[in-house]
């Protein structure tokens, strides 16, 4: 960004940002002077309120009313004043605390994940669960369910787990089956999907049939680019005024609930980024038009060539940037060290 500001116009704007967070009422120099106890006139503030205007940083919405941050302020505030935002120590500590007691519990991370995101921002969150860029074949069970109806449980290396049904030529014991899963599963552990497609020599008519499923079911995984997506907190947005009996929250809301437009969003922004690093959108960037109403704070966690996944927070323009970024990449992070301790081996 261009913008040159001075030290008072950067505490302006970041004075005006605060009060209008809290309040979701146009801010006025004299409140500013008064609420803070400015070492300045109402009418320096002013002055300066009309240049933060002017360089489309803030906007009144009304000739009579007080100033508003503009998405542009937003940005300037993002990149500029709240980088260095950190959740205090007894809040991270007792978040710490939490994930510790559940460790090796994918499921359970996530969801404690989503739930810590969306308490501590007052925001709706999304966690996916950490994907493979490649899926790895980890371990497999066959279960005979009736007749020649067979169920295939698959686990890959990141502890996602696939379910999907056989129809054998014949019945086969549930004996046979066990020593099928057990002899693919001694072959096959850590191979990828070319990999696995390589054993066919080494197997009988019957293993075939199986691996022909795993290999099937692997490029299934090797296709998605999210894992498994994990929501809380979307009355937080909902019971926000700006969404109050309008229809902008619910269409922001589409996009973490429909897996198409999710992934979209998580393709084009946060998984081009490297792990550990916080993006922000605010309004949409002008590329989602059911998000302008909204920011989005989102982080990639993991560790790459092991699993890696998306964490973030949803809410009105208005959010509390600070405790947002803080919040996400202070999780990302506890995520990413959960995953590379109990999936690196």
């Amino acid at each position: 960004m261009s913008h040159e500001l001075t030290d008072r116009q950067k505490l302006i704007l970041n004075l005006v940002i605060h009060e209008y967070v809290q309040t979701a009422q146009p801010v006025g120099s004299q409140n500013l002077v008064e609420r803070f106890s400015l070492d300045m006139s109402s009418a320096t503030v002013r002055n300066e309120m009309v240049s933060l205007t002017e360089s489309g940083l803030l906007r009144q919405p009304h000739t009579s009313a007080g100033r508003i941050p503009s998405e542009e302020g937003y940005r300037y505030f993002v990149s500029r004043l709240a980088g260095s935002a950190e959740l205090p120590q007894t809040t991270q500590r007792t978040i710490s605390h939490q994930f510790y007691q559940m460790r090796y519990d994918v499921e359970q991370w996530m969801r404690l994940a989503a739930s810590v995101l969306a308490h501590q921002s007052r925001s709706a969150s999304l966690v996916t669960a950490p994907h493979p860029e490649q899926a790895r074949f980890k371990h497999m069970e066959l279960i005979s369910t009736r007749g020649r109806q067979v169920l295939m449980v698959l686990v890959t290396a990141g502890g996602e787990i696939h379910q999907s049904m056989l129809t054998l030529p014949e019945p086969v014991t549930q004996g046979r089956l066990s020593q099928v899963a057990n002899h693919i599963t001694e072959l096959a552990q850590g191979c990828q999907i070319e990999a696995l497609k390589g054993l066919r020599a080494k197997l009988d008519a019957l293993e075939v049939d199986v691996l022909d499923l795993i290999v099937r079911e692997i490029g299934q995984a090797d296709a998605l680019k999210a894992g498994e997506v994990y929501l809380d907190g979307l009355t937080n947005v909902l019971a926000e005024p700006e969404f109050s009996g309008s229809d902008e929250a619910r269409r922001a809301l589409k996009v973490l609930e429909e897996r198409s437009m999710l992934e979209d969003l998580l393709a084009r922004t946060v998984l081009m980024n490297d792990v550990g690093g916080v993006q922000v959108l605010i309004g949409g960037e002008g590329t989602w038009e059911d998000l302008r109403q909204v920011s989005i704070v989102l982080a990639r966690y993991g560790s790459p060539g092991l699993a890696t996944g998306t964490l973030g927070v949803l809410g009105p323009i208005r959010m509390p940037y600070g405790r947002a970024i803080s919040t996400v990449r202070f999780v990302a992070g506890l995520l990413s060290d959960l995953v590379v301790d109990s999936l690196g081996g």
